[in-house]
């Protein structure tokens, strides 16, 4: 899967060009945009949208939503160069969401460096972040494919669906973020999990299916499978955050300890405060509350989810997910090599270290 997304990550940067230039100028804002009323500042606007974006993209990620949205368009028997545009969306997208979600959650470092907002002002990052969201509506309006009024209606109804959802899972998880206490069952951390990250992955798949007019049972299944691993990865993401600082994973790019100190509510922290013992189960609330949190407690409230199995367990539920998403294609006509792309892309989100 590795060579996949290294394969495809340059064209859809391109595609990301066309739709946001690195540079921006007054012919590019009046054939996207309009005509002014009156005169576009396309030095503030490249310094308000464009640098921001171009920013976080050049720092690295894999644009596994973008590669996975032309991997279907491949199953689907299409040529997925004809698409590229389309896979512009969930990369945007998520784009929008993470600047928005680094704000919200006071993060230091997004992808090895300072987050966005530390560069650039909250203003502008909240600014930039939200107007990746709407900038793919505009694409579905510009009707690159050229398709017909019916599936262009259906995309659009689908994104607004879809987006309602990842605001759902955004405020659950930054309401438990303000509690003091760990109340909230695994079902409902992979609820958040399903609505927050899961969405995302859904409207790679139903985009997908719907603009190459796939039958609805097929929509279905690709949106599961999606929903799926795309909650999978969010797990994975929790368990690198844990053995990142605890020396065991790669360069993940973010600050040590980075969910303890945000005093994040995942799936490891659940499971660690119903296994350990009363005098534990406190401590790690303790720590969790905490305003700041020093290198030293960061360490203890990782140890007791390590000797809680916290992340064997986390994984195993990760692994669960796999394969569950698996099986929801089973029964698709897609051939071979795509079908064999899309298991392997389970085992990546599991088992990546970065």
């Amino acid at each position: 899967m590795r060579e996949t997304l290294a394969e495809w990550r340059p064209a859809v940067d391109e595609a990301i060009a066309d739709l946001v230039p690195r540079e921006i100028d007054t012919d590019y804002l009046e054939s996207f945009f309009g005509e002014p009323t009156y005169e576009y500042d396309p030095d503030g606007i490249q310094r308000a949208l464009s640098d921001p974006l171009w920013d976080l993209l050049d720092r690295g990620g894999k644009r596994w939503r973008a590669v996975l949205f032309l991997v279907f368009i491949e199953g689907f028997g299409e040529d997925p160069t004809e698409y590229m545009p389309y896979a512009c969306i969930p990369e945007i997208l998520h784009n929008g969401t993470i600047i928005v979600d680094d704000v919200e959650d006071q993060a230091a470092k997004r992808r090895g460096e300072p987050a966005l907002h530390h560069i650039y002002g909250r203003d502008v990052a909240l600014n930039a972040g939200n107007a990746l969201y709407f900038l793919p509506l505009k694409l579905l309006r510009e009707n690159p494919g050229d398709l017909p009024a019916e599936q262009q209606l259906a995309a659009y109804e689908m994104l607004m669906d879809e987006l309602n959802r990842t605001h759902l899972g955004q405020g659950m998880d930054i309401c438990w973020h303000n509690e003091r206490e760990v109340r909230i069952t695994p079902a409902q951390y992979l609820e958040m999990c399903a609505c927050k990250t899961g969405c995302l992955g859904r409207i790679v798949a139903r985009l997908a299916a719907i603009i190459t007019d796939q039958p609805a049972h097929v929509e279905e299944a690709v949106a599961t499978y999606a929903e799926l691993t795309a909650v999978a990865f969010q797990i994975g993401d929790d368990i690198l955050d844990v053995e990142n600082s605890l020396g065991r994973a790669g360069e993940f790019g973010k600050e040590f300890g980075n969910d303890v100190r945000e005093g994040k509510k995942t799936l490891l922290v659940i499971h660690a405060i119903e296994e350990s013992e009363p005098a534990k189960a406190a401590r790690l609330q303790e720590i969790l509350e905490a305003e700041t949190n020093t290198d030293e407690e960061v360490l203890e409230a990782l140890s007791i989810l390590e000797e809680a199995g916290s992340i064997e367990y986390a994984r195993e539920r990760a692994l669960d997910l796999a394969a569950e998403a698996r099986a929801e294609i089973a029964g698709l006509e897609l051939n071979a090599e795509t079908t064999e792309q899309l298991h392997t892309f389970t085992e990546f989100v599991v088992d990546r270290d970065e």
